[in-house]
């Protein structure tokens, strides 16, 4: 790669060590500060690369731990960009990291038997010697995606305007949730603009080795952020993961577009929701008493790629804020999931003994249901506690549709 991290603000302490929930799960994995500061210094003598850099995770704990700021995550994915230039990866990690792709390719097939082709015992059995785990909770196709939905959405005339980018789990999977975004939004004062020609964020591209589509989805996309900076139109996300690339990853992996387009991150939802409440622009009860709903009680987890943004818990903050809403912050470490890690047959083990402490935090809760930002996160606390896991921004519509007036 034509991007090279200096390793030599590492100072050996270990601290990401401790903290990286890979390298507790499991030995296989010879740990952040070995496979990317220490292990670099060795790329840069043209050494091979040691086997064990694919069980790094790149959920940040590392990069959130560390004293010196030094991006281990990012040291470990260039690595795998290289590696992945003189030994292509192979068909199981093409199916992860193309998501988006591949339902665009099946649009105009029902939902009900993309589903039942996918997740029918005969497939799950080819899937898991392909190499996705038959125990692994592989998500739902909806029945429309969260842009034909938006097309027979019917917004309040808004003066301000906000740009939605839903990313992929919203938009193909999980739509109800990008519409109460839009209901959230439009209850703050502004009309949602969805444009169609944003596409995958490429983070599972960067995961899974194939770095030339994610850097030809990073052209596109900061091409079509640029133009809404332009206009002065702010462009939110309710993804974390799809947050942290704008923010962080696509400036350090490709500086050459983040020049080329100029920064554009994407804002946080929550936080944007949060800031309405601020300024009086989001009413979060509704004006009216809470005596009229039974109480909620929420555990709510952080997924990492929110903490690697040091923004704070936006999310948990708007659910504390919300009447008759009991809740708390699960804080029990990562859920294991890591976008399409915990699919994969040689980590779906590692996965689920990584996300067992959030688990058993959740099923000794006593909550009515769980909460957090990131999709597959949802995906993974429903497998692994029972719970159902929904994003914050569903339950604060819940809410606050519950206490309208009769």
């Amino acid at each position: 790669m034509s991007v090279r991290i200096n390793p030599d603000k590492c100072i050996a302490c270990t601290t990401c060590v401790v903290h990286c929930p890979v390298a507790e799960a499991t030995p296989k994995f010879l740990g952040p500060r070995m496979i990317g500061p220490a292990y670099e210094r060795f790329r840069l003598l043209g050494l091979a690369e040691d086997p064990s850099l694919h069980y790094c995770a790149n959920c940040k704990n590392c990069d959130i731990s560390c004293p010196h700021d030094v991006p281990v995550s990012s040291i470990n994915m260039l690595a795998r960009a290289e590696q992945c230039k003189h030994q292509s990866p192979g068909l199981r990690d093409w199916v992860l990291a193309h998501g988006e792709l591949q339902a665009r390719w099946l649009r105009l097939i029902p939902a009900g038997l993309k589903n039942f082709g996918m997740l029918n015992p005969v497939t799950r059995a080819l899937l898991d010697a392909l190499g996705i785990d038959k125990r692994a909770p592989l998500p739902r196709f909806a029945a429309q995606t969260f842009r034909q939905q938006m097309r027979n959405v019917r917004q309040p005339a808004q003066t301000r305007k906000a740009v939605f980018f839903p990313g992929c789990y919203v938009d193909v999977y999980d739509p109800r949730t990008g519409l109460d975004m839009v209901w959230a939004l439009n209850r703050a004062g502004y009309e949602v603009i969805v444009p169609d020609d944003f596409v995958c964020c490429g983070l599972p591209m960067i995961a899974n080795g194939f770095w030339q589509d994610a850097r030809a989805n990073a052209d596109r996309n900061l091409a079509a952020l640029a133009r809404w900076r332009e206009q002065g139109i702010p462009v939110i996300t309710g993804c974390p993961s799809c947050a942290l690339m704008f923010r962080t990853d696509l400036p350090e992996f490709f500086p050459d577009l983040a020049e080329k387009h100029g920064a554009t991150p994407l804002e946080d939802a929550q936080e944007f929701l949060l800031d309405c409440a601020e300024r009086g622009e989001l009413q979060l009860d509704a004006g009216t008493s809470s005596t009229c709903l039974p109480e909620l009680r929420a555990i709510y987890h952080a997924p990492c790629h929110l903490r690697a943004q040091g923004n704070g818990l936006p999310g948990l903050e708007l659910l504390r804020r919300l009447p008759g809403v009991m809740v708390r912050n699960a804080d029990a470490g990562c859920c294991g999931i890591s976008g399409s890690y915990g699919f994969k047959k040689e980590k779906y083990d590692i996965g689920q003994e990584i996300g067992a402490a959030l688990f058993k935090t959740i099923r000794e809760s006593g909550a009515h249901i769980a909460a957090s930002e990131c999709g597959t996160c949802r995906v993974q606390i429903l497998h692994g506690s029972g719970l159902p896991c929904l994003h914050p921004v569903s339950i604060v519509r819940q809410r606050l549709e519950a206490l309208r007036p009769a």
